[in-house]
């Protein structure tokens, strides 16, 4: 069974992965936890910059509720590049280097090149997921768009458009299932070495196979704090967006040798 992947790491020369107890993620929010409360400002300061665009672009959305449910199923694709300066905090953190605000950002230019590419994948996929979400609306949505809080009591609640929500959950799920694949600890790799974004979204690939239930409780656990995290209008954010962007780091060098 683990041939497939043994061949995807001979060719694309990726570096060994290690397989982890489906519990780590446990201790990876312990790891991430420590990281954040030891370099609170630093941390604090993205998890608030953050929690404000958020905030802004779901204002900007409330009385679109096709483009509202795009926004925030979005942000779990835009996520692991967003955290890319916490990954800095802890690399730095982990050697015993100073960690600041400004060398986490100092990090983030050391590695541009990368990150560009990268996050134009990303992007990519958001706008693709944002079309389609238009698409989903079109095609099994007939009702009036009304209100964000009464859409979603109307349409994902009643169950009288079952076909809509089962298509949404479908595709938004396949969706985010690859690129979370692909980008799950990708960022952190390219942040730690000098790596191309090709061999480390196929790293990423390789350690989610490896560690299929570890990493399928990692997704979970995320989508349920990013969901706290927009239930209480973001202000909750400000700490799980470094708390998860730190212990990500933690699962980066557990997993990739």
């Amino acid at each position: 069974m683990d041939k497939p992947f043994n061949s995807l790491e001979q060719h694309f020369h990726l570096p060994h992965i290690r397989e982890v107890d489906p519990s780590r993620p446990l201790e990876w929010l312990r790891m991430g936890w420590s990281d954040m409360r030891e370099n609170l400002g630093a941390s604090l300061s993205y998890g608030i910059v953050m929690a404000a665009i958020g905030y802004a672009i779901l204002s900007y959305a409330a009385d679109m509720p096709y483009l509202f449910t795009a926004a925030i199923s979005g942000f779990f694709l835009i996520g692991p590049i967003a955290a890319a300066g916490l990954y800095e905090i802890s690399r730095r953190h982990e050697r015993g280097e100073q960690v600041s605000l400004m060398s986490s950002l100092r990090g983030l230019r050391r590695h541009a090149d990368s990150m560009a590419y990268f996050g134009a994948f990303l992007a990519i996929a958001l706008i693709g997921w944002e079309r389609i979400s238009a698409i989903l609306f079109a095609l099994f949505y007939g009702g009036e768009i009304t209100d964000v809080s009464n859409f979603f009591r109307d349409v994902f609640l009643s169950g009288d458009y079952l076909h809509f929500v089962v298509a949404y959950l479908v595709v938004g799920g396949m969706l985010a299932a690859v690129v979370f694949s692909l980008s799950a600890i990708a960022i952190p790799m390219i942040m730690d070495r000098e790596t191309d974004t090709v061999t480390a979204a196929m790293t990423s690939l390789r350690a989610v196979g490896l560690n299929l239930g570890a990493m399928a409780l990692w997704a979970a656990i995320i989508v349920g704090l990013v969901m706290v995290g927009f239930a209480t209008m973001m202000i909750g954010m400000v700490i799980l967006l470094p708390l998860l962007g730190h212990a990500t780091w933690h699962a980066y060098r557990e997993m990739v040798h």
